[in-house]
């Protein structure tokens, strides 16, 4: 999995980068495949940073999440906890889709 961190109106040191980075690693927990992950943090508005999270994943799905809060660690949590409810969601499907067509068969 590919993980771009990525800043707008500023910059992220490297210790937030890894933070973020330990934070974006963890939703392969929830969705094994996946590609690429994108973060983007737009620092134009000092007092609400936003950030954007694009994964993608195997068979052309992409997932997007963006929050906008007081505190940047504060979006970046939020934002992985709207991208593990979309995987999730997103897996539960796909496994649905798996188990209803065994029992067509039978």
């Amino acid at each position: 999995m590919q993980i771009k961190i990525s800043t707008r109106h500023g910059h992220v040191s490297e210790q937030t980068q890894a933070k973020i980075t330990a934070k974006v690693e963890k939703l392969t927990r929830f969705f094994e495949r996946l590609t690429a992950v994108e973060v983007t943090v737009d620092l134009e508005r000092r007092d609400a940073p936003g950030v954007d999270l694009r994964v993608s994943a195997e068979h052309k799905h992409d997932f997007v999440a963006t929050d906008r809060s007081d505190d940047l660690m504060t979006s970046i949590d939020s934002v992985v906890d709207k991208m593990e409810q979309q995987l999730r969601k997103y897996k539960q499907k796909v496994q649905d889709r798996h188990r209803g067509a065994g029992h067509r068969q039978q």
